[in-house]
């Protein structure tokens, strides 16, 4: 689930009059008027399973048996598709409703759930298909992205945490991100998260905060530095 763009920005820090006091808050903030986000990201969260072990960890069971119906083999790879993707065992669901057209080539509509949280999928046929077959391939692709808080939190201590190799990077926090929500691919989610460096702003210490962006294919997240003003 990576493919996440790594930016290192800027931010506008104040500037402190000379022979004046300053609060704790400003002096956090390299000066400005900056406050840190409420939740703290001082590590991996321990909840989160990481990329590479998803196939294993997050199954969901039973499987169908080998004589279901397809629509129910399909939902159900939905099912585990939405859960590797959110990285964080919860309860899913998924119902095509309209069932699946198994023609070569044919593309159905169907949902899957996550913690209540409804993401669109489509699925196509493969156009070598054969109507009646044992084995039929098919793809699954997002309409919508996943955003799982605690998978955000870990996503940015991975990239700029101390387990990062970063040295520039502390202080790290992030705005209080909903268990679970959906999101339009591609996009600003609306989010932010921070850090702490020496070279905030021209030099200066001060956070840098980035923009927390959902991938193209609804998956891979991306921080985007916010532009100095």
């Amino acid at each position: 689930m990576r493919n996440t763009k790594i930016l290192v920005g800027l931010t506008a820090a104040g500037l402190l009059i000379a022979g004046c006091g300053s609060s704790d808050t400003e002096d956090a903030a390299g000066g400005a008027s900056q406050k840190a986000l409420p939740v703290a990201v001082d590590g991996p969260r321990p909840g989160v399973v990481p990329q590479r072990e998803t196939g294993e960890k997050l199954k969901v069971t039973p499987a169908p048996a080998m004589d279901a119906p397809f629509v129910k083999k399909v939902e159900h790879s939905l099912r585990e598709r939405v859960l590797r993707s959110a990285r964080v065992p919860g309860t899913t669901a998924a119902k095509c409703p309209d069932g699946v057209d198994q023609n070569a080539g044919a593309v159905s509509t169907c949902i899957a759930t996550y913690q209540g949280v409804d993401v669109p999928y489509e699925v196509k046929i493969s156009d070598s298909a054969k109507k009646g077959s044992a084995l039929i391939f098919f793809e699954a692709t997002p309409k919508k992205g996943l955003l799982v808080g605690e998978a955000v939190y870990d996503s940015f201590n991975e990239q700029f945490g101390s387990e990062s190799g970063r040295t520039d990077a502390s202080k790290l926090a992030c705005d209080k991100l909903p268990a679970a929500k959906s999101v339009a691919m591609d996009t600003d989610t609306g989010f932010t998260c921070q850090y702490w460096t020496k070279f905030a702003d021209r030099g200066e210490p001060g956070y840098v905060t980035l923009r927390i962006k959902m991938g193209k294919q609804g998956y891979g997240l991306g921080f985007d530095p916010v532009p100095t003003k």
